[in-house]
């Protein structure tokens, strides 16, 4: 975390700014893609949304963790410490954990309801004692504790310019398209860990099982049929893209370039897969270098513009009568977001 960052956030107390500091190391070193967006937004916005992902790379590395040696029954009993943890810290406040520290500091400061958190460490949970869905139905009831709460936590953070919960269930739609991307891009890697998130009823429907998936795993073998399963779960994942793309828009205009960047990147790891054969059961897709820098100049260019509009709005704007009434807040008109 910069300085700079934690000053404009009004984060001044040497124990708060070192865990926030702390979980911005989480995300930088874990999620490349979220904390290049990240830098998008104005720089008092970037140390919460640092804590929320920070958390969640927390409790994901204590489940999924494979340079680990921790047994199930550790990582069950680390999670619930975890979930006190949080507990305390949501309820006072404040906790001895740095990132629980950073993550109710947030929490508070943005009013963001600790359902949201509840249902994070249940998915998380579950990812102990269960290795497959299946249906898309019961991959949603699971998703939506993993993936579509962590779009509804951001959404204070982010600002709208509407009413809020007019743009949850594309913020929520979010969350879930970008879990999708990542089920599909390490496939072969969760199946190490003795999961699989492509549901069953997709499989039967191409005419393979999860043991032709191992299979072709651990022989390096490829299958038309494997391939057709994963070319459906991809035009799957587009289609949840399409329900969050409206969602940009209704955002508050200074965070709608880091969303914007965070929906090309991530969709463009569909088209990295794609472009390999789906191959994902042997070798990770990734977004060419090229293609990154492209989309993270356009979208810096974005928010400068954005920052720019701001700024000669605030100059123009006139001196208030600290005598006068304050006057009412008119409601903002969402504006189009361009097709990306």
């Amino acid at each position: 975390m910069t300085v700079r960052e934690l000053d404009a956030a009004d984060i001044h107390e040497p124990a708060l700014r070192a865990a926030y500091t702390r979980c911005r190391e989480l995300n930088a070193r874990h999620g490349k893609t979220y904390f290049l967006a990240t830098r998008l937004l104005p720089v008092d916005r970037r140390p919460a949304v640092h804590a929320l992902y920070g958390f969640a790379r927390w409790a994901d590395d204590i489940v999924d963790d494979l340079d680990s040696t921790a047994t199930p029954g550790e990582r069950a009993r680390a999670l619930l410490a975890l979930e006190a943890q949080l507990e305390e810290g949501l309820r006072r406040g404040r906790a001895t954990e740095p990132v629980i520290r950073a993550l109710a500091d947030t929490a508070r400061r943005y009013g963001i309801d600790r359902v949201h958190f509840t249902d994070f460490l249940a998915s998380m949970r579950s990812d102990l004692t269960v290795g497959g869905y299946a249906s898309y139905e019961d991959l949603g009831r699971y998703m939506h504790g993993s993936a579509a709460v962590i779009g509804l936590q951001m959404l204070p953070v982010l600002g709208t310019v509407g009413p809020r919960e007019e743009a949850a269930p594309h913020a929520a739609a979010l969350g879930v398209a970008f879990q999708l991307t990542n089920f599909l891009r390490d496939v072969g890697e969760d199946l190490d860990r003795g999961r699989l998130y492509l549901p069953a009823e997709l499989l039967a429907a191409h005419g393979v099982d999860r043991e032709r998936f191992e299979w072709s795993r651990s022989t390096g073998v490829r299958d038309a049929r494997i391939t057709d399963v994963l070319r459906a779960a991809a035009a799957h994942n587009r289609g949840v893209y399409r329900d969050a793309l409206p969602g940009i828009a209704m955002l508050a205009p200074v965070s709608r370039p880091c969303i914007r960047t965070a929906f090309v990147l991530y969709s463009g790891i569909l088209d990295a897969i794609e472009a390999d054969g789906y191959a994902v059961l042997h070798r990770r897709s990734v977004v060419p270098r090229r293609r990154r820098a492209v989309v993270a100049l356009d979208g810096l260019v974005r928010a400068v513009a954005v920052r720019a509009v701001n700024r000669r709005g605030e100059e123009r704007a006139p001196v208030a009568d600290p005598r006068a009434s304050p006057p009412s807040r008119p409601r903002v008109t969402p504006v189009r977001e361009e097709a990306v």
